[in-house]
């Protein structure tokens, strides 16, 4: 199991695994305003492709 999923606020995450950060902006979610909401939530929102989200997402909490 991994550490971040997609249940998971954008802003819990950002602030568990700060290197996140990055992924976030690389895939153009919005972690400032609309960081109150699940990466699926985001996401979606934000056209961002889920599937690669987490992936990226999980490979950065990792490090």
């Amino acid at each position: 199991m991994g550490k971040v999923n997609k249940e998971m606020v954008v802003n819990d995450c950002i602030k568990l695994f700060p290197k996140t950060i990055g992924v976030f902006t690389r895939f153009h979610i919005d972690s400032c305003c609309g960081g109150a909401v699940p990466i699926e939530d985001a996401a979606r929102r934000d056209g961002a492709p889920v599937d690669e989200l987490m992936a990226a997402l999980e490979e950065a909490a990792s490090k």
